[in-house]
C-alpha cells in the first residue's frame, strides 16, 4: 500500500551540532571505553505538502486509496503522476518513504480501470522489492487490474496465464532479458497494449550493470513499438517511462541514459518526515597485539563486534532495528554474535535476530521480511538485499556497519527506520578503512551535501557488442535501429561483430548467426550462481555468484547460513555446485590472491613534469592462490594452505599514475622503501576513491610496483573491478586533486606510527599488506600533488 510517509533526503539536512560524549552500553564482552560518538547529525520534522487529486484518477480508485488513509496525494506525488498521465516520460527522485509508489501507480492504475485492454510492466531490481509491490497492488483488490509477478520464482503452470492475462506484471530487468525479451512473440498481446513502464529504484542500475539495463529498456522498446506499429490506434508506439529513484544527483540526465529518450524531473520532497536521529560512530581502540605482529600498537574493535552488540542492546530494550552489513558473511556473524549476546541475558531472546542476504531460497527471505513487519523478529543484519523500497514498516532504529560506498544508498539505508513519520535513529558504524574513518571525523563530508550522480555508460563496448547481439537474436537489426542503440558507436560495433562472425550482414539489416541465444550476463557475475549443497543430505542451503565463489567456497572454506557453520568439501566450477558438510571450527578463512596488470591503450594523460597522470584500457590478470585459517576471537594464523583454482582475465580502464625515480629520491624516498611507499598509498587511494565516485572499494582494485614493464618507472593503479569499466577510473582521472588530496590528508591524520586499516592497511590484500610505508606515502602523494596542475580537477 502507498504510503505517506518521508525520511531525510541529503540536500534537506539540517546544520548538525556536535554531539555530547556518550559512553556506549556495556555489553557481554565488552569493556567501558572512552566516547565513540564522533558526530550527531538532527534532522527536525518537516510538515508534508499535499495536492488535490487529479481530475482524471477514477472515483474508485480515489475511494480504495482514501480508505487506506490517503487523503490527499503529497504535491510532488500528483505533479509527477499528470505528468505520466499527459504522456511525459518522469523520474521521481525524492527522499526514502516519500511515496513515490503513488506517483507511479496513480496514472498506471488509472489506466488500467479506464482502458480494459492496457497492459503495464513495472521493473525492480530485485524480487524481494517486486513482491512487495505486488503485494501493495493486490491488496488495493481493484477490479480487472489482475497484477502478477513474472521472475525466476515464478511456478511454470502460472507463466502462461500471466502472458495471456495478467495486465499488471511485476518483474525484474534479469527476467526481462532472458525470459520476455527473447519469447517478444508469446508476449504480443501484452506488448501491442503496454501504456506505461515502471522502473523502480532506478539509482540503483550503475556501473556495468545498469549500463546492460539500458540497453534492455532499448530492445523493450523496439519490441513495444514493433506490436504497436500494426495496432489500429493512434496513440504513440513508446509506452510511457516512470523512473523512481532515491535522491540523487542529475536525475534528468541519468533517466535520459537509462532509457535513451527525454525525461522530465520530479525531485521537490513535498511529504512529511519525522525527526531523525543520525550519529556517527567509531569503535574504540582496545590494548593489545594485532593479530599478526607483536607490535603493541592499540586495534580498533571490529565495526561487526560493534554493530553485533548494538544490536543487541536494541533488541534487549524493545527497540526494532536492522542492522545493514557489506557481506554475507558480515551479516551472519553479527547476527549471531548477537543472538548469543541475547540468549546469555535472556534464554530464547536470541531467537528474535536473524541474518538476511541474497543466496538464500525465496521461501526463506519471504519468512523473513513477515516476520519482521509482524514483529516476531525485533533485529535482522541485512546485507543491501534489503535497502530498496520493500515495506519495512514499525522500524525504529537503522545499524550501519561501514559506509556502503555512495551517499545515496546511505541515505536510502538510513530511511529505512521512522516510516510511517515516526522518529528515528540511524548510525553509521565506521569500519577500521580509510574512508570510514575520514567519514566520521568529517561529517561535513556526509551531511549537507548533495548525493552522487548515477554513473552509466551504455556505449561501453563490452556492453554495448552482447546487447546488439540479443537485439538481432530477437528481429534482424535495421539501419533505423542504430540511432536507439546509440548512434555511431553502434556503427563500429556492428562491423566488428559482422567481422567475428557474430552477425550476417545482408541488405534488409544485421542477423545473428548462432543456432541459441546470445550468453549475456547483466550484472557481471560470470555465469550460473554456484549452488551450496549439504553432503550428507543433498539439501539445497543457498546460492553464491560465481564472482564471488573462488573467495567465499573455496575447498576448505567456513560458509556461514543462518547462524550455522558448514566447510566446504570440493567446489565443481565447471558444474556450479560446492559440497559442505556442518562443523563448527574455531577458526575463520580468508582467501589470498595474486594479480598482474598490463597496459592497453592509453586514452587521456597529463604530463606534469615528473608525474604523469593517465587512465586507459587495462588486461587485469587474477588468481586466489591460497587461503589462511585464523582463530576466532584472536585473528592469531594458523596456517596457510594451497589452492589450485584457476586465474580470471578481466579487461577494464584504469586511472594511474607515474613518479620519475629522481623525484622520489629528492622526496627522502629511499629506493629499498619505494615499493612499500607506493603499495600505501594505492591502498589508501582505493579506499577514498568512493568520496568521488559512485562506488565503494569492493567495485575497484589496484595495483603498484616500483618498475612496471609497460610504463618504466614507479606506477600506482587504480582500476575499475567490471568488464569494460564502469565509469570510476574516468571520474578519478577528472578528479584526481580532489581524490589523491584527500587521500594524503588522511593518511597523514591517521595517528598510528606504522599505519594501519584506518589508513593504509586493505582488508582485500593479495600481499597481505607488505610492504607498507606509510610516511613515504605521504611523500609520495606530495610529489604528486605538487607536480599535478589546478586543472587535473
Amino acid at each position: 500500500m502507498p504510503r505517506q510517509t518521508g525520511t531525510a533526503p541529503a540536500q534537506q539536512t539540517a546544520p548538525g551540532q556536535q554531539a555530547t560524549p556518550a559512553r556506549p552500553t556495556a555489553g557481554p564482552d565488552r569493556t567501558p571505553y572512552p566516547a565513540a560518538v564522533t558526530h550527531v547529525e538532527r534532522l527536525p520534522v518537516r510538515p508534508g505538502v499535499t495536492a488535490p487529486w487529479p481530475d482524471w484518477v477514477p472515483a474508485d480508485l480515489r475511494d480504495v486509496l482514501t480508505t487506506r488513509g490517503v487523503q490527499q496525494p503529497w504535491r510532488h506525488q500528483a505533479y509527477a503522476a499528470d505528468l505520466a498521465y499527459s504522456g511525459r516520460h518522469v523520474i521521481v527522485a525524492t527522499g526514502t518513504g516519500s511515496g513515490k509508489s503513488l506517483a507511479y501507480l496513480l496514472p498506471a492504475l488509472a489506466k488500467l480501470l479506464a482502458d480494459p485492454r492496457a497492459t503495464v510492466l513495472y521493473l525492480a531490481p530485485t524480487k524481494a522489492l517486486a513482491a512487495d509491490q505486488l503485494r501493495a497492488v493486490a491488496e488495493l483488490g481493484l477490479d480487472g487490474v489482475r497484477p502478477a509477478c513474472y521472475d525466476g520464482d515464478t511456478p511454470q503452470p502460472e507463466r502462461a496465464w500471466i502472458r495471456q492475462h495478467a495486465r499488471f506484471v511485476l518483474t525484474n530487468p534479469d527476467m526481462l532479458h532472458r525470459g520476455i525479451l527473447p519469447r517478444h512473440g508469446a508476449w504480443s498481446n501484452f506488448l501491442r497494449r503496454l501504456t506505461y513502464v515502471i522502473v523502480d529504484e532506478c539509482h540503483s542500475y550503475r556501473g556495468v550493470f545498469g549500463s546492460h539495463v539500458a540497453h534492455v529498456l532499448r530492445r523493450l522498446r523496439r519490441q513495444t513499438e514493433r506490436y504497436q506499429r500494426v495496432r489500429p490506434t493512434t496513440e504513440p508506439g513508446t509506452p510511457v517511462f516512470i523512473l523512481a529513484s532515491a535522491t540523487s544527483g542529475e536525475p534528468a540526465r541519468a533517466g535520459s541514459q537509462l532509457t535513451g529518450l527525454p525525461v522530465e524531473p520530479v525531485t521537490e520532497d513535498s511529504a512529511p518526515r519525522g525527526a531523525v536521529t543520525f550519529a556517527l560512530w567509531e569503535p574504540p581502540l582496545l590494548p593489545g597485539a594485532r593479530a599478526d605482529t607483536d607490535d603493541l600498537t592499540p586495534v580498533r574493535r571490529s565495526a561487526l563486534r560493534e554493530s553485533a552488540d548494538l544490536l543487541a542492546d536494541a533488541v534487549a530494550a524493545g527497540v526494532r532495528t536492522l542492522a545493514f552489513v557489506r557481506s554475507r558473511r558480515g551479516a551472519e556473524v553479527v547476527a549471531s554474535s548477537a543472538r548469543r549476546a541475547l540468549d546469555e541475558v535472556a534464554p530464547g531472546l536470541g531467537n528474535r535476530v536473524a541474518a538476511y542476504r541474497a543466496g538464500f531460497l525465496a521461501e526463506e527471505r519471504r519468512a523473513l521480511e513477515r516476520a519482521l513487519t509482524t514483529g516476531d523478529l525485533l533485529g535482522l543484519a541485512s546485507t543491501n538485499a534489503l535497502e530498496l523500497g520493500v515495506d519495512l514498516v514499525g522500524l525504529d532504529a537503522v545499524l550501519i556497519c561501514g559506509y556502503p560506498g555512495t551517499r545515496a544508498s546511505l541515505w536510502q539505508q538510513a530511511g529505512r527506520a521512522g516510516r510511517a513519520g515516526r522518529e528515528a535513529l540511524a548510525v553509521l558504524i565506521a569500519r577500521d578503512d580509510p574512508l570510514d574513518t575520514y567519514l566520521v571525523h568529517h561529517p561535513e563530508a556526509v551531511f549537507g551535501r548533495p548525493v552522487e550522480a548515477t554513473v552509466l555508460d551504455p556505449t561501453n563496448p563490452y556492453v554495448l557488442g552482447p546487447q546488439l547481439c540479443c537485439a538481432a537474436a530477437e528481429g534482424a537489426l535495421t539501419s533505423a535501429d542504430i540511432e536507439l542503440f546509440g548512434g555511431a558507436s553502434v556503427k563500429q560495433t556492428l562491423d566488428d561483430l559482422v567481422a567475428a562472425g557474430l552477425l550476417r550482414r545482408r541488405p534488409t539489416g544485421w542477423y545473428w548467426t548462432a543456432a541459441g541465444r546470445p550468453e549475456v550476463d547483466l550484472r557481471g557475475e560470470g555465469g550460473t550462481p554456484v549452488d551450496v549443497v549439504e553432503t550428507s543430505t543433498g539439501r539445497l542451503l543457498g546460492t553464491v555468484d560465481p564472482g564471488s565463489s573462488h573467495f567465499l567456497i573455496h575447498p576448505g572454506a567456513v560458509y556461514l547460513h543462518q547462524g550455522v557453520s558448514y566447510v566446504v568439501d570440493d567446489l565443481d566450477l565447471d558444474g556450479a555446485c560446492a559440497l559442505v558438510h556442518a562443523e563448527e571450527p574455531d577458526w575463520s578463512t580468508h582467501a589470498r590472491e595474486v594479480t598482474s596488470l598490463s597496459v592497453a591503450a592509453v586514452r587521456e594523460y597529463r604530463d606534469a613534469g615528473p608525474v604523469g597522470l593517465f587512465v586507459g584500457d587495462v588486461d587485469v590478470t587474477s588468481q586466489v592462490v591460497s587461503y589462511q585459517r585464523r582463530r576466532i576471537g584472536s585473528g592469531e594464523v594458523l596456517d596457510t594452505r594451497p589452492l589450485d583454482l584457476p586465474a580470471r582475465q578481466l579487461r577494464t580502464v584504469a586511472v594511474w599514475f607515474t613518479v620519475s625515480p629522481a623525484a622520489l629520491a629528492a622526496a627522502g624516498i629511499e629506493p629499498a622503501d619505494v615499493p612499500g611507499a607506493l603499495h600505501a598509498a594505492e591502498h589508501a587511494a582505493i579506499g577514498l576513491l568512493p568520496l568521488i565516485a559512485t562506488c565503494d572499494r569492493w567495485d575497484i582494485g589496484g595495483l603498484s610496483t616500483a618498475a612496471h614493464a609497460d610504463t618504466e618507472a614507479p606506477t600506482v593503479f587504480v582500476y575499475d573491478g567490471h568488464p569494460g569499466g564502469a565509469g570510476f577510473a574516468e571520474r578519478a582521472y577528472q578528479a584526481a586533486r580532489t581524490w589523491l588530496g584527500a587521500t594524503r590528508d588522511l593518511i597523514a591524520a591517521c595517528g598510528c606510527e606504522t599505519g594501519c586499516p584506518s589508513c593504509v592497511q586493505s582488508p582485500k590484500c593479495g600481499n597481505g599488506n607488505n610492504p607498507l610505508g606509510k610516511a613515504d606515502a605521504v611523500r609520495v602523494l606530495d610529489v604528486v600533488l605538487a607536480s599535478l596542475p589546478e586543472s587535473a580537477d
